[in-house]
C-alpha cells in the first residue's frame, strides 16, 4: 500500500499542466487549438501573396502581437497583428517550469489584419486583448484587403490569447533561461 501510495504522488507531480498561459519549457497548444489547427498550415505571408486562390482553400495559422484593436461592424474586433514566429522552446526565469513563458521572435515578420469574435473575459477588462497582446489565430484569408493599408485579412475560427506580459521575446533571453 505504502507503494502504491508513492506512485501515485509521483505520478502527480509529474503530470504538469501548462495552463492557460502555456507555462512550460516548449510550447503546449490547448486541445481546443490543437483540434482547430489540425490541417492548417503556417502561414507564410510571400508565398500567401504569391499564390492568394490556393491559400485562400486551407485553414492558416500564426502568431502575432497585436498593434492596434478597431471595432468591426459585425461586433467583432479587428485587430492589426505584428507576425512573430514562435520559439522552439520557451524562455524561463529559473529552472522551475511555472516560470518559463511562450516565447515569440522579437522582430515582425509581416502585419496582417484579423476580424475575430473575442470572448467577454477577452473583450473587456484588465487582461482583454489590446495593444501589445499576443494571439495565435487560426482561420482563412478573406477576399477582402484591408482599406488603408492594402493587407491581408483573416477570419478567425479560433483564437489563444496572452495578454501584455505573460509572454516574452527573444529580446529578453538577455535576462532569462532556456
Amino acid at each position: 500500500m505504502r507503494r502504491f501510495g508513492f506512485l501515485l504522488a509521483l505520478a502527480l507531480l509529474g503530470c504538469h499542466s501548462a495552463g492557460q498561459y502555456g507555462y512550460s519549457r516548449k510550447y503546449q497548444p490547448l486541445s481546443a487549438e490543437a483540434d482547430a489547427s489540425d490541417g492548417a498550415r503556417e502561414y507564410d505571408p510571400v508565398m500567401a501573396e504569391r499564390d492568394k486562390d490556393d491559400w485562400k482553400k486551407s485553414a492558416v495559422s500564426l502568431f502575432g502581437v497585436v498593434k492596434a484593436r478597431a471595432p468591426a461592424h459585425d461586433g467583432s474586433a479587428y485587430l492589426t497583428l505584428s507576425m512573430r514566429t514562435l520559439s522552439d522552446r520557451n524562455l524561463c526565469d529559473d529552472f522551475d517550469e511555472d516560470t518559463c513563458r511562450v516565447t515569440v521572435s522579437e522582430h515582425e515578420h509581416a502585419t496582417l489584419h484579423v476580424l475575430v469574435k473575442l470572448s467577454s473575459e477577452d473583450d473587456i477588462g484588465q487582461y482583454s486583448v489590446g495593444k501589445g497582446s499576443l494571439l495565435r489565430v487560426i482561420g482563412k484569408l478573406a477576399d477582402d484587403v484591408d482599406p488603408d493599408d492594402g493587407g491581408a485579412v483573416l477570419r478567425a475560427s479560433y483564437y489563444r490569447h496572452w495578454p501584455r506580459n505573460f509572454f516574452v521575446t527573444t529580446a529578453d533571453a538577455a535576462h532569462m533561461t532556456r
